[in-house]
Order: C-alpha cells, then sequence, then structure tokens
C-alpha cells in the first residue's frame, strides 16, 4: 500500500512569522536531502539506523519513497530545507500495523514548532495508511529528543540496556517509544 495523506501537498503555514511550505519529498530532491543530511551536526545524526549522509544511502531513501514504503514530509522556507519528517512502514508481517517516525530539523529552526507540525503530518500519514502505532527510537541520554517526543505525546515502552554504539565505541541505552495512532482525531 502506496502511503498518502488526507492533505494536499504543497502546503503553506506561519511559525513564528516565518512561511514555511510543507510538501511530499520527490525523486527529483535527493541532492537537496543529501545537502541537509550533511549541514546538521553530528550528534543529531549518530543514532539514526542509516548515516544518510552517504548518497548510496539516501539512493536506498529514494528507492523506498518509490516503492510506497516510505514517505518524507519536507519543510521549506526561502528555497532551503529546514526540516522533514519521515514515516516508515514495516516490512515484517507481524509488525505490519507499526511505522517508524525520524524527524530533522534544522538548528536554525528549532523552537518554533517546526518538530511538532512535522509530527503531526506524520502522524496523519500513518492514520491514512492504517496504521495502529508509530514508533521512535532514540539513545536514553538524547534527554532533548526524548522530551521532545514526550511533548507529543510519545509514551516509553522499552528501554535497551546498552543496545546502541557511538562513533568512539561507547554504548549507550536505547529508548523506544510509541504514540497510538488509533486515539486520533484529524
Amino acid at each position: 500500500m502506496t502511503l498518502a495523506a488526507k492533505r494536499s501537498y504543497p502546503w503553506t503555514t506561519t511559525l513564528k512569522d516565518k512561511q514555511i511550505t510543507l510538501r511530499l519529498m520527490q525523486t527529483t530532491d535527493r541532492d537537496t536531502v543529501l545537502s541537509f543530511a550533511q549541514s546538521l551536526p553530528a550528534d543529531d545524526l549518530l543514532f539514526l539506523p542509516l548515516d544518510i549522509t552517504h548518497p548510496k544511502v539516501i539512493d536506498g531513501w529514494v528507492r523506498s519513497l518509490q516503492s510506497g514504503r516510505t514517505v518524507t514530509v519536507l519543510a521549506e522556507a526561502e528555497g532551503g530545507l529546514l526540516g522533514m519528517g519521515t514515516l516508515v512502514r514495516s516490512e515484517t508481517t507481524w509488525a505490519r500495523h507499526l511505522g517508524n517516525i525520524r524527524l530533522l530539523v534544522s538548528p536554525a529552526a528549532r523552537g518554533i514548532g517546526l518538530g511538532s507540525l512535522l509530527a503531526n503530518e506524520v502522524f496523519g500519514l500513518a492514520e491514512t495508511a492504517g496504521l495502529q502505532k508509530v514508533v521512535a527510537q532514540m539513545a536514553a541520554d538524547e534527554r532533548g529528543a526524548v522530551a521532545v517526543f514526550e511533548r507529543l505525546g510519545f509514551k516509553a515502552e522499552a528501554l535497551l540496556a546498552d543496545y546502541v554504539m557511538d562513533r568512539e565505541g561507547r554504548t549507550h541505552d536505547l529508548i523506544v517509544m510509541s504514540y497510538d495512532v488509533t486515539g486520533l482525531n484529524l
């Protein structure tokens, strides 16, 4: 099933006096997304499941867009990419009711509500796709990210000790948080 939203894209809104346009990522956005990823602080990318600063990884992302397994909402202002929210459907039969959420926001666009806006777009995409839960995973010591997801209504489901490893070889606990999409009133 292809992920499609109830809303029409692109659409524009205002956050803290900044006009933001949201649209779905297309295959032609490959280089823009790669440049955006490469511009982010290393700590923002540390615990993503894939290193999105590599062109081949972005090529795989584009293929998953084409197959309908992944959908990404891009947030732009003044011709530049400020953030993105991605929903990745599980490919396993026993987890077909789940989607994984990934949010990335440029440091210059933090604190204006863009992360919440992107998360709500992903929730809408998940509901349209018939998913029941959206899952977020992050290192437990990423307190800022944990707090953002808690504010969005995510609840901690599991804590896996020493589950992820940073570039220096240190292990960190992984927290798995989820949001029940079936309770949404979009």
